[in-house]
């Protein structure tokens, strides 16, 4: 087989994210630049998926890549591919996001602007959901945070059990048992 010189094969993504990775480490501005732009994309893609809400999945976008700059010296080629790597960064700090106070005071912000513009659209019917709304934000508050974080991760999120479990690093059964639960607690708070 004749080799063709004019055509080298080009590095493949990963191969090419580890050399970044080590340029990186390195302080090399260029390079972060350059694998920001190859891994920005997907990365925030996982963020909102996670999260929701654009304006959230940059601010956790954003504080991953200064993570990255400061951290890159701690990536190990030899424990995981560096896309890996990155994700896992992106989906700590999203779950971070999640459980924030912060973030839940924002997301009340957000939910009151949302309520005041249904209130004048539908004002009957705000008022009968008014109270249900109420009272089952009261009784998500009384949920252990592994619990609510389950539940909002597997009806709010959309993701599935397995997709949980893989998110929040704990084994199927137990996210199974957590979601459970929660809806258990819930039935009897809100008097179903």
């Amino acid at each position: 087989m004749k080799e063709h010189a004019e055509n080298p094969i080009p590095p493949s993504d990963s191969v090419l994210h580890k050399t970044l990775m080590q340029a990186v480490a390195a302080g090399d501005r260029q390079a972060f630049e350059q694998l920001y732009r190859l891994t920005s994309p997907r990365l925030f893609a996982v963020a909102l998926r996670m999260l929701r809400r654009h304006a959230w999945a940059e601010e956790v976008l954003h504080d991953c890549y200064l993570t990255v700059w400061n951290r890159a010296a701690s990536y190990n080629a030899a424990l995981s591919s560096p896309m890996t790597w990155l994700t896992h960064i992106v989906r700590n700090r999203a779950i971070d996001w999640l459980r924030g106070a912060d973030n839940q005071h924002l997301a009340l912000e957000e939910e009151m602007q949302d309520a005041l513009v249904e209130e004048y659209s539908q004002p009957l019917l705000h008022l009968e959901q008014d109270g249900e709304a109420k009272k089952l934000a009261e009784c998500l508050g009384h949920l252990p945070p592994e619990q609510r974080q389950s539940l909002v991760l597997a009806y709010y999120q959309g993701l599935s059990h397995s997709e949980v479990s893989d998110h929040l690093q704990q084994p199927l059964g137990t996210i199974k048992s957590w979601i459970r639960r929660a809806l258990d607690h819930l039935k009897s708070c809100v008097g179903l």
